[in-house]
């Protein structure tokens, strides 16, 4: 019998499908179980972070950089101030392909080598989602240009920004310096929040050592962007803090007097008012225009400056160290006095050479072709007259050590502390300076070279200004300032020690010799006296570039004009009630007397004729008022 096979079988198919039905309801419970607790997780437990994450994207805490403080002369001019400008940044994380972006920008407008290598620079120090800029102080048609653009130009940014900007371009580059980018060095070591949004800071001079006060203090603005970045409107807002304004003691007049006074030259001027402390005039010429280093000076600009045998760029006032020559004879021998190395009395002779016992070589005397000063030479006639041969046996007995110690109270061979960086101290040697830095020991014939200014020593314009001003305050020991005021406070003199104990005698002494430079008719500095209507006290000098032998005779036809002697000349006046002191050096000028007193008569004068003009304003202002009280008395008692 043959059994026919059933083509289904309706149990097994039944308990196929409910197994395949309930595996198939439990993946589902089991994957909506997942998606729910996927969804419980993202909008109960980290709803915050999403909150937090989608604030980012659409809300910006942005710094607000404080404006920089002022920096105003002491009459009220302002020679540093900021100047609307605008600039080109980009914000990489919404730029996209940044080297297309890069080739777009290039199409429409300049840019040079050194704008796109300072912007790689600037991009690697820069924070996600702030501008990094690109070029600064675009031109209205640039602007115009990007802004048309602007829809092809996606991450750019186009901002108003304040620029610093020196009004007075080279006048006072060297004394107020500039501000410039930060670098990558300057990046690790400044404070980031404070400096949040600001790609500036002071890189010499007062900008520099006053960057704490000018900087002022960074605020911020809490926006909320599109997906362009565009600003929609303005959340939370904390204002910046403006830097201090400063004022100097500089006199934009006496400095723009005192700079053509150069006439293009080379050299350095220190004019210090005596009762303050206070710099009037600082100039160190040549010069060159700050306004240049601000936005990023070019490297063939730079180079130019860098490379001119003028030094543009060197601080001749500040870090100029120069053999003092005669200047420093009237403070020598008031040491001579103080130590009673000698008296007013003392006399010698000057054949027009000093002999040494011992050396064959002789030390002439400027005047040794004319025989020297004759016999009877005391120290006022070798001040008047300049006699070299006075001070070579004067400073044998007083000795090096002496003389050292004694000029560093009147601001030789250290730093003034003037409130600017970069100052030198120049050298006042002695017996230990010599065995420290040289491993020798010390000769008489070296303090013979000291004792005329010359040898191993060295000074600043700065130091020669400040020991005419101790001299003419008779030991007055103001430390020299430039800042005169700080947001109207006015800065202190800092008398930074008591005076030295020296006689009234000595001092009128030294004072009417140093007159007698200028007025009297054998006066080194008497061709300035004509028409003088106040008194100077003075003194000339002259520094040697190269050393001469002993057998041979200056001549400045054989030699470069680069090498010819150095010309100064130190001063005060009015001898009765000294104000200003001044100190000037005119490089390769050779004489002190026919090239260096000018420029400080001129600049004298200015300061005198200034200081007039000042006082008779305020006399007329102070009789308007009391008239205009007077006045208002007497209608009051009419109308009564």
């Amino acid at each position: 019998m043959i059994h026919k096979q059933a083509f289904s079988d309706p149990a097994r198919e039944r308990r196929i499908f409910a197994r395949r039905l309930i595996f198939s309801v439990f993946a589902m419970l089991l994957m909506g179980l997942l998606i729910i607790s996927r969804y419980f997780d993202l909008q109960i437990n980290q709803f915050q972070d999403f909150a937090t994450d989608s604030d980012n994207n659409r809300v910006h805490v942005r710094p607000a950089p404080p404006t920089r403080g002022i920096i105003y002369d002491r009459n009220g001019e302002i020679i540093a101030d900021n100047r609307p400008t605008s600039n080109l940044a980009i914000i990489r994380e919404r730029s996209g392909d940044l080297d297309q972006l890069m080739t777009k920008i290039s199409s429409l407008i300049t840019l040079s080598d050194d704008d796109i290598e300072r912007f790689y620079a600037r991009l690697k120090r820069q924070k996600p989602f702030e501008p990094t800029p690109l070029k600064f102080n675009l031109t209205e048609k640039e602007q115009a240009i990007l802004a048309v653009n602007q829809h092809i130009l996606e991450g750019t940014k186009i901002s108003a920004t304040l620029t610093r900007f020196y009004p007075k371009r080279d006048l006072f580059t060297h004394v107020v310096g500039y501000v410039g980018r930060i670098n990558e060095r300057e990046s690790n070591t400044i404070d980031d929040i404070a400096y949040s949004g600001t790609d500036s800071i002071g890189k010499t001079g007062i900008e520099k050592f006053y960057e704490d006060s000018l900087l002022g203090q960074v605020g911020s603005d809490q926006v909320e962007t599109n997906a362009r970045g565009r600003v929609m409107r303005v959340l939370d807002k904390v204002s910046p803090t403006p830097g201090s304004d400063l004022q100097l003691h500089l006199d934009s007049q006496l400095q723009q007097v005192a700079y053509e006074a150069f006439s293009g030259g080379r050299g350095a001027l220190v004019a210090i008012e005596i009762e303050t402390g206070g710099v009037l005039a600082m100039v160190s010429a040549p010069s060159y225009d700050a306004n240049s280093f601000v936005s990023g000076i070019s490297q063939k600009e730079y180079d130019v400056l860098l490379n001119s045998l003028d030094k543009p760029m060197f601080n001749r006032s500040l870090r100029g160290q120069y053999p003092p020559g005669s200047t420093i004879k009237p403070l020598f021998g008031l040491i001579g006095l103080q130590n009673r190395s000698i008296t007013t009395s003392t006399a010698i002779d000057d054949p027009g050479y000093f002999l040494m016992e011992g050396i064959e070589r002789p030390w002439r005397d400027h005047n040794s072709e004319r025989g020297g000063h004759g016999k009877g030479v005391d120290l006022a006639m070798a001040i008047v007259e300049s006699c070299d041969v006075f001070f070579y046996t004067m400073g044998v007995k007083i000795g090096i050590d002496t003389l050292a110690a004694s000029s560093q109270v009147f601001g030789l061979g250290k730093k003034t502390n003037i409130d600017l960086p970069g100052e030198r101290p120049g050298i006042m040697p002695s017996r230990l300076w010599k065995k420290q830095t040289r491993g020798a020991s010390w000769f008489n014939g070296d303090t013979i070279n000291v004792s005329i200014g010359q040898g191993f020593m060295l000074a600043t314009p700065l130091q020669l200004a400040v020991m005419t001003a101790r001299i003419a305050s008779r030991g007055n020991l103001i430390q020299p300032q430039i800042v005169k005021a700080i947001d109207g406070v006015k800065n202190p003199a800092l008398k930074i020690a008591e005076r030295p104990n020296i006689s009234d005698e000595y001092w009128d002494y030294i004072h009417d010799s140093m007159r007698d430079v200028v007025h009297s008719t054998k006066g080194t500095a008497r061709g300035i006296n004509k028409h003088l209507t106040y008194t100077m006290a003075g003194k000339t000098g002259t520094a040697q570039v190269i050393s001469i032998n002993a057998n041979e005779e200056y001549d400045r036809s054989k030699i470069s004009e680069r090498q010819w002697d150095h010309a100064l000349f130190v001063a005060f006046a009015p001898v009765e009630d000294p104000k200003i002191a001044i100190a000037i050096i005119v490089e390769n000028g050779e004489h002190g007397s026919s090239v260096a007193a000018p420029i400080a008569k001129t600049v004298i004068d200015t300061y005198f004729k200034s200081t007039a003009l000042k006082n008779n304003n305020q006399t007329l202002a102070s009789t308007k008022v009391s008239y205009s009280k007077s006045s208002g008395g007497d209608d009051a008692d009419a109308k009564q």
